[in-house]
């Protein structure tokens, strides 16, 4: 028994199987700086959490051989995919789209490299007040997960 549950965390680690959770960053992401077009949104937020707790250490505007990971574009955008019998729309889908570089030491270590998640939601306008709570809900939702999947390919640099 003891000897069949060693046999199968062996094969796990060897087939490279990972928990989610705490990505471990590379040497060249211990320090870095993050330069955002909007410093304030949900994904930004999220990115610089989630790079604190990989254990990275976010210092201000590095010089020409600091590591700078640059968030080009952030937008989230929202589109009709469905309307009723009296144009009233019914489902909507949420798109969060980013752009990040990276560069260190005036060498591009990740060229612009785009991202992209979308949920699709229904709406009810007789619920309008608890919709409009689950867009903002899904909104922060999508950040989070953008932020976890953008550190997981910065974990592979």
């Amino acid at each position: 028994m003891r000897i069949a549950a060693i046999a199968s965390l062996l094969l796990l680690a060897a087939c490279g199987f990972q928990l989610q959770g705490r990505q471990v960053m590379p040497a060249a992401l211990a320090n870095l700086s993050l330069v955002a077009v909007d410093e304030q949104s949900d994904f930004t937020r999220a990115l610089r959490a989630s790079l604190k707790a990989s254990g990275s250490r976010l210092v201000g505007q590095g010089g020409a051989d600091g590591t700078v990971v640059r968030i080009m574009r952030d937008e989230l955008t929202e589109r009709v995919l469905s309307v009723d019998a009296r144009n009233i729309p019914t489902d909507f889908e949420l798109t969060y789209k980013v752009e990040v570089q990276v560069r260190a030491g005036g060498r591009e270590l990740m060229a612009v490299q785009p991202f992209e998640l979308s949920r699709i939601f229904s709406f009810d306008e007789r619920k309008l007040l608890a919709k409009e709570r689950e867009k903002d809900i899904l909104r922060e939702a999508l950040a989070r997960d953008m932020a976890s999947v953008v550190t997981r390919r910065l974990s592979a640099l």
